[in-house]
This record gives C-alpha cells, sequence and structure tokens, in this order.
C-alpha cells in the first residue's frame, strides 16, 4: 500500500516526521488485517453520549478511536483521529443513531465494551429489488398498471393520519413532475414543521386537533402542535400508497431492497387527526371535508368506529360528499378477526380492505455444533450472528430460577398447551444467551420481534435440535439473524386478525370489498421514534415492518390512484368495481385463498376476504364494471329504515324522498349476500331471493359474456339471461340473479362466484355470492 505524506505546515520539522511514520504504522497495520476486516452497522445509545462533544459524529470518532487503542495500536490524539475516520464508513445522523465501520473481530470485540453500545448488524449485499408487497401484487416498468398509469403521476392522495416525517427518503421528490395547478391546499407550519418541507411529492400538510383541545385543555401541554408525526402510523401508510423509490431499505437488515409506494408517482397530502393522546370524530370530519376542498383524487382512511350506525359514523358521513367530488375512499376492515361480524367501515359507497400476507418470510438460523443448520422464524433485529456456545433442553422452561442459573447459554424451550408467552417471558427475565422455542403455533408475529435473540421452531424441527442436545453432554450451536425468505407458499392467505363481516351498520352489501397486502409490511418510520428494542436499548430506523389492516388499506389506495391516473372519468364506484372484479381467489399454489384465523387448510369465505386479493394488472382492464348512482346509496338508506333526519345527516341535503317504490337494499354492487335465517316452524320450506344488476362494458366495443356459477352447497343459483350482448363500448346490460335454499340454511356460510366470461378469453368479471345464516338483525 502506497503512503504519501506530504508535509507543508508543520512547526516542527520531527514532529511532522514521526506523525507521517506513526500514520505509516497504522496504514500498515490496517493493510494487514485488511482481509479480516469486515463492514457492521453499529446502534448506539445517545444518552450515553458526554456533553463534551458537541456533535454525534465526534463522539462515534472518538469511540472508534478507543477501540483502536484497546487493539495494541498505540497513538497520539492526532493519529488515533485520523485512525478512526479511515475505519469510519458513515456517521447517522437521521437514519439511525450509530455508524457504519470497517472492522477487524477483535476491534468489534472492543467496540462491544464501549459506553453507549447496542448492537453491531453485518453489512449485508442488497440487490436492487421491491420490498416486496408491490412486486408481489405484479407491478412491474415492463407491462401493466404501472406504465399504463404513468406511476400514478399527479393523481393526489389524501391521508387522513397521525402526521408524517418530512425528512423520510420516502418523501423525496427526485424524478417528480411539477405540482398539478389545481391542487388548492398548502402546507401549515407548526411545532417542529416548517413549511417548506413540504415539495413535489409531499404536497400538503395540514393538522386538526381543535377538538381534541377543547374535549380535553390540557393536552396543549403534550401534543406536537402541527403536522410532524411522532408516532409512526401515518407516516408508514402514507409512504405505502404513495412514497417515493428508496434504495437499501430494510429493517435491521430484513426484507432489504428498493422500497416504493404503490402510486410511486403520485401526491402525498397529510391532514393529521390522530394524535397520542386520543382523536375525536369532529376533527376527522374536518380533515376529510379539507381534503375533499384542496382537491384530492383518493382518501386512505386506516381508522374506523366500531358499533355505530351510518348515521352516527364519521367516516360514512365524511365520505358520502366524495360521491359528488368523483373522490375515491380506501378504508380498513379492523383488527378484531377472526370473529364474525366484527368489521367497521362497512359503509357501501367506500371501499372496506382485508389484510393478507405476501410470499416472504423473516428467520434466523440455528447451526449445531454438528454442523446441521436449521431454519426458523424470527424478526430479532439485533447482532447478527454470535459464536457458538452451550445449548441445553429446559422442557417448558417454567422455572424460572433453573433458566437463571444458565444464563450465558441457549435454552431450549418446548410449548404445551398454549404456554408459549410465559415462556418467552421467562427467557426474557432470566436474561440467557438466547432462546430457541419448539411451538405448534404459525401465527408467531407478536413473538418473533423479541428483545432477545430467539428463533422460533416448529415441532418436527425442533426434534433435531433435542436430539442433538440428548446424544451431546457439551452441546452447542450458534444463531444467525437477518434472513429474508421470498417465495414461500402458499400465499396470499387472509390474516387471523383481519376484521370480518358482515357489515354492523349495513348487512346487506357484502364486506369486506377485498383484501390486500398488510402482514409485515416494510415502510418508512420517523427517525427519533423507536423502531425495535433490544434488551431496554432503543434502536432507530427509517423503515419498519407493521402489521394490520392499516397497512391493507393504503395499498389498495395506491392501486386506486393508479386506476384513476388511467381512467380519471371512472366514479369511485366503478373503481372499487374494477379492483373487486379482478381480485385473485387463487394463491401461488392455484389453490384457494386460505384463512389464517381457521384451523389448517381453512378456505377463506368472503366475509372474510372479500372478493379475493388485489390484483392491480387486471383491475386497469376489468372488461365491465357495476356502477352506483348516488340516488342509489339514498335509496338503500330508505330501505334500513333510516328517518329523513338521520339520511339527511348523511347526504346533507333535505331534497331526497323514501318511498316504497324506489326504496331498495338491492344495491348495485358487484356482490352478492343473501340472509336464510328464519327461525320458525317453516324453516325447512324454501324460498328465493332476487338480485338486480346493471353492468356497463368498458372493455371492447362488441363484445359476448357468458355466465359461469360455480355450485354451492345447499342452494341453487341462476342467472338470466347467461348471455349478455355488447354492441358498442359503455353500453349498459342487465341481468337478474335468483338464490333458491331453505329458510334457514344448514350451514353457517356458504360461498360461490358469479363469474361473466369474455367469449374471446380477454376478460373474466368475477363476484362472490354469499348465503349465511347469520341474523342480519344480530349484526346489526
Amino acid at each position: 500500500m502506497p503512503i504519501h505524506c506530504h508535509i507543508s505546515m508543520a512547526n516542527s520539522h520531527i514532529h511532522s516526521l514521526y506523525l507521517c511514520l506513526i500514520i505509516f504504522s497504522i496504514s500498515h497495520h490496517l493493510a494487514s488485517t485488511l482481509g479480516e476486516s469486515n463492514n457492521y452497522i453499529i446502534h448506539m445509545d445517545l444518552s450515553f453520549m458526554p456533553k463534551a462533544f458537541s456533535a454525534h459524529h465526534n463522539w462515534y470518532l472518538s469511540t472508534v478511536a478507543s477501540v483502536l487503542e484497546n487493539s495494541d495500536l498505540s497513538t497520539d490524539d492526532v493519529t488515533s483521529t485520523t485512525a478512526s475516520s479511515s475505519k469510519l464508513i458513515y456517521s447517522y445522523t437521521h437514519v439511525m443513531n450509530g455508524f457504519s465501520a470497517s472492522l477487524s473481530l477483535s476491534e468489534l470485540e472492543a467496540l462491544k465494551r464501549s459506553p453507549g453500545f447496542v448492537s453491531s448488524i453485518r453489512d449485508l449485499p442488497v440487490r436492487a429489488d421491491t420490498t416486496h408487497s408491490s412486486q408481489f401484487l405484479g407491478l412491474n416498468s415492463n407491462s401493466g398498471a404501472w406504465p399504463v398509469s404513468n406511476y400514478g403521476q399527479d393523481v393526489i392522495i389524501g391521508v387522513v393520519d397521525s402526521g408524517v416525517w418530512p425528512e423520510s427518503p420516502s418523501f423525496n421528490d427526485n424524478g417528480m413532475s411539477e405540482i398539478p395547478s389545481r391542487w388548492k391546499g398548502e402546507c401549515a407550519g407548526g411545532s417542529e414543521f416548517n413549511s417548506s418541507l413540504c415539495n413535489k411529492k409531499l404536497i400538503g400538510a395540514r393538522f386538526f386537533n381543535k377538538g381534541l383541545i377543547a374535549e380535553y385543555p390540557n393536552v396543549t401541554k403534550t401534543i406536537v402542535n402541527s403536522t410532524r408525526d411522532s408516532e409512526g402510523h401515518g407516516t408508514h401508510t402514507s409512504s405505502t400508497a404513495a412514497g417515493n423509490y428508496v434504495e437499501g431499505a430494510s429493517f435491521f437488515g430484513y426484507a432489504p431492497g428498493t422500497a416504493s409506494g404503490m402510486a410511486p408517482r403520485a401526491r402525498v397530502a397529510m391532514y393529521k387527526a390522530l394524535w397520542e393522546n386520543g382523536s375525536v370524530t369532529s376533527d376527522i370530519i374536518a380533515a376529510i371535508d379539507q381534503a375533499f376542498m384542496d382537491g384530492v383524487d383518493v382518501i386512505s382512511l386506516s381508522f374506523g368506529l366500531d358499533g355505530v350506525p351510518l348515521y352516527e359514523d364519521p367516516i360514512a358521513i365524511a365520505t358520502f360528499a366524495a360521491l359528488e367530488k368523483g373522490v375515491f375512499v380506501s378504508t380498513s376492515a379492523g383488527n378484531e378477526g377472526p370473529f364474525i361480524g366484527t368489521l367497521h367501515n362497512g359503509t357501501p359507497w367506500v371501499l372496506t380492505v382485508a389484510a393478507g400476507n405476501i410470499d416472504r418470510d423473516f428467520g434466523g438460523v440455528i447451526t449445531l455444533g454438528n454442523g446441521v443448520s436449521i431454519e426458523g422464524s424470527s424478526l430479532f433485529p439485533g447482532n447478527s450472528s454470535f459464536s457458538l456456545r452451550p445449548i441445553v433442553f429446559m422442557n417448558g422452561c417454567a422455572n424460572l430460577k433453573k433458566l437463571k442459573k444458565v444464563r450465558n447459554k441457549i435454552v431450549v424451550c418446548e410449548e404445551k398447551n398454549g404456554s408459549l408467552p410465559f415462556q418467552v417471558k421467562n427467557v426474557r427475565g432470566a436474561k440467557v444467551a438466547a432462546g430457541v422455542f419448539i411451538t405448534n403455533d404459525t401465527d408467531l408475529e407478536l413473538f418473533i420481534e423479541s428483545t432477545f435473540p430467539a428463533v422460533f421452531l416448529n415441532p418436527k424441527k425442533g426434534e433435531t435440535v433435542k436430539d442433538y442436545i440428548k446424544i451431546n453432554s457439551k452441546a452447542k450451536a450458534k444463531l444467525e439473524f437477518q434472513k429474508t425468505i421470498l417465495g414461500t407458499k402458499p400465499a396470499p392467505s387472509l390474516t387471523g386478525y383481519s376484521s370480518r363481516g358482515p357489515s354492523p351498520s349495513c348487512p346487506f352489501v357484502l364486506k369486506p370489498d377485498l383484501m390486500a397486502p398488510g402482514d409485515l409490511i416494510l415502510a418508512a418510520w420517523p427517525q427519533n421514534v423507536a423502531a425495535a428494542l433490544v434488551d431496554d436499548h432503543e434502536l432507530f430506523s427509517n423503515f419498519v415492518l407493521l402489521s394490520g389492516t392499516s397497512m391493507a388499506c393504503p395499498h389498495a389506495a395506491g392501486v386506486a390512484a393508479l386506476l384513476k391516473g388511467t381512467h380519471p372519468e371512472w366514479s369511485p364506484a366503478a373503481i372499487r368495481s374494477a379492483l373487486m372484479t379482478t381480485s385473485d381467489t387463487l394463491d401461488n399454489t392455484l389453490g384457494p385463498i386460505k384463512d389464517n384465523g381457521g384451523n389448517n387448510n381453512t378456505v377463506a369465505t368472503p366475509l372474510a376476504m372479500g372478493a379475493g386479493h388485489i390484483n392491480p394488472n387486471k383491475a386497469i382492464n376489468p372488461g365491465l364494471i357495476y356502477d352506483v348512482k348516488l340516488n342509489d346509496y339514498v335509496n338503500l338508506l330508505c330501505a334500513l329504515n333510516y328517518s329523513m333526519k338521520q339520511i339527511k345527516i348523511i347526504t346533507k341535503s333535505a331534497s331526497y324522498k323514501c318511498s316504497s317504490t324506489t326504496s331498495s337494499l338491492d344495491l348495485n354492487y358487484p356482490s352478492f349476500i343473501a340472509f336464510f335465517n328464519a327461525n320458525d316452524s317453516n324453516s325447512d320450506a324454501t324460498t328465493v331471493q332476487e338480485f338486480h344488476r346493471t353492468v356497463t362494458n368498458v372493455g371492447e366495443g362488441q363484445s359476448i359474456y357468458v355466465a359461469s356459477i360455480t355450485p354451492i352447497k345447499g342452494i341453487q343459483v341462476s342467472v338470466k339471461p347467461d348471455k349478455l350482448v355488447f354492441k358498442e363500448k359503455n353500453e349498459k346490460q342487465s341481468f337478474k340473479l335468483a338464490i333458491k335454499g331453505p329458510r334457514l340454511l344448514k350451514e353457517e356460510i356458504v360461498f360461490g362466484y358469479l363469474s361473466w366470461v369474455h367469449t374471446a378469453g380477454k376478460y373474466i368479471v368475477k363476484s362472490p355470492i354469499v348465503a349465511t345464516r347469520v341474523s342480519s338483525e344480530f349484526v346489526s
């Protein structure tokens, strides 16, 4: 390694020559250990930073310098600083608290003894790829919804949530065109939020808390009085819908790749109405109202209220105006699954979104002393690996005192009778080296993001570990983390927590509408909100993995923005219809989508997943659509026996009148639900329920569609006519669907599908049909 010392302004030639020789010796030392060094990302606890340091960077430099001194490389202060500068790769101030450095194993071990050290992660190679829900949905730059819609360019998505972290790289405006002239919104300044923080991506920011302050005056002492996100929820949802491209995104090494929202060229406007101290309906209504006035095209609402009728639901009330303004509204179904009738946002004029998983798992690897490696589930965010150490089997890990006696060992626990939560708690409390948990439970999300090193194995893999320990008196093992596995099967499947229909507020319209990715979704996160814990230390990251229908909702909002950009003339009902009738009902094994909230291999019903899993590329060109007019919704409200006062609350108009000839529960919706729940002496008699629908041809001008109905247990379904002939585009055709069955259905829920199949094979327009004995009065 050539060394060049240029001495130009030294007060002492001897001192300068000595300095040059010291630098040469350091460089020689670095060169001799170059092959042994690796890059590590180091997380530091800022509370340990001495007050003498004016900046984090200086503290990080000093920390690395002390490591070099402890590695038998003795230098003066100037030389130590030079050496530490050469070892330090980046000093992070926004994405995390810490730095990256090139260190040998001995230097890394010395660093772990430094004050403020939290954890280290090996720097991993990253490939330029999505992370990963957009890819799972088939979005790509070559064909389909992204290029056809120009990636949602100039569509404005309003997000009502907990605010936004504008400095997040997901809100960079690289590649964005000028802000549309029709935009009437603003970027409101406030506490810790300057109006200059908005740009061509984040074009609006407003906050609403007058109702909250009026209700709870003391909250002014604790809230961040601006659009700045102090919780993270709003930053995550808005970047999921329309975040720009960010290379090198990950959650502490998990899910690495290039992050982007569903509509990466759409605009984001944040309306903060959810606060850390609570939220009130008056603020939510004001936020949605302002979004309409500002000129948004799509609204994403990842929250809801339970157990309220439509005329008391602020979301239902505020979003009714969206019909007149042509604004599409996406909402979350709620996280109260797997029980039926728990869904909220069952409003007929919005999209109600359930949550599914994608074909991606996260894990760790336990390598036994005999060289056998076993993959398990894990999201431990700390050290990516550690060396071999003793491993012991502790049965149910119920005895905390015994666990504490093996503190420096890896402990193996076997779950019995639902004891996993207690095992995890005991192992964490005992502060052992690591935990390996053997469990039959497949819903491990609450456990795998552990604060201590832990891997979760199924019983079959667990037996391999137990057998090794039995025959080895000095059994050892090591753990490695930050493993991301793509292409897992089956996927998608419905999450157990996703709330189920029928809708309590309007059971006669089948809800939810569809399913979108919502499980362990990587998206942006505030840089001052802890993203994870290791022991008692907070870790910070620019991206986190979150789960819930809150994450599914903005996926659908972003896809709706793609459709809005492609078909600006379409109504919100037309967009909803396109999304529903093109949804997938099969997983990547070509079997029916499963329900993780049921027993093994339980098929997800439309009361759980709606029409199916969202498919953006098919939705761009659906063939036929089911459109709904404003008066149709009013007729539905009349049929629900709402008073004129209640209807006026929703419609904001006294001009609507109810009549027996127009009132109808039969909305022109792309799904069907029939209740067979009579409980009387004549319950065995058969009855027929009829539904009338009108479809509009938005595909090819001259087209013929033929009806196909899947068999449904215990009922008979017929369609008249069973062939629809269209002579031109935008032509409408009507049909009648009849469901015949017993007045009291034997099964709780049965279902199938009506498909209008294009005779040339270009389109399949699919609608779910549900028959149930669940009482509509019970859920409402």
